[in-house]
């Protein structure tokens, strides 16, 4: 069986040490490379492109920062958050800068596992607690409901959703990118949603 590479990043050694002990107990997983920082993670990538990146939030160089560093490096490598931060604008700048998930540290380590094998597969994953906290915050914004919708944007959330972009989404749907853009613009305002990673995990949470 092939075994999924992973590069831990993590400023707090003892915490780093024990990811890294829970993986490698696994068969699926092997640890290649382990850093304290922001540029740590950039020499993993570069020199062992991991096929997953677990990143701490709070570490020097700043995870979120790193998130850009490591895709461009390494653009086969998913990154995926592991940290105490339960902040949603934390989570949401994640999300924009490439992350495919969010975790919060308190997981076990079958919890990181499915999170591991979920962004693998090409699906993003959050912690329910984040999802939960990102869809209050979008009510108290002001969110409206789903169903004031049409059918065509109804169809572009849906690919929306599943992280791809306006030019996938124009290719999948037979439309034009700047028509996919008007079509973000109206969903967008009609979901009370600041960006497109909000009205997605919004969309998810809703279905």
């Amino acid at each position: 069986m092939t075994q999924i590479t992973v590069g831990v990043v993590d400023d707090h050694p003892l915490f780093r040490e024990g990811v890294t002990r829970s993986l490698s107990e696994m068969s699926d997983f092997v640890v290649i490379g382990e850093g304290a920082s922001s540029e740590d993670a950039a020499m993993i990538a570069s020199n062992n492109r991991p096929d997953i990146m677990l990143l701490d939030v709070s570490m020097p160089g700043g995870g979120l920062a790193a998130i850009g560093n490591v895709l461009a490096l390494s653009p086969t490598t998913k990154v995926l958050m592991l940290t105490v931060s339960e902040e949603v604008d934390t989570l949401l700048g994640a999300l924009q800068e490439g992350a495919m998930g969010y975790v919060l540290k308190g997981v076990g380590s079958r919890g990181l596992a499915e999170a591991i094998h979920t962004v693998l597969s090409g699906s993003r994953y959050v912690s329910p607690t984040m999802s939960a906290k990102a869809m209050e915050n979008s009510l108290q914004n002001g969110s409206s409901d789903k169903n004031s919708l049409t059918p065509r944007e109804r169809e572009v959330m849906d690919l929306v959703a599943q992280g791809l972009s306006n030019k996938h989404i124009g290719l999948r749907l037979n439309l034009q990118e700047k028509t996919v853009k008007h079509h973000m613009t109206q969903i967008l305002s009609k979901l009370g949603a600041s960006n497109r990673t909000e009205a997605a995990l919004q969309w998810r949470e809703r279905r």
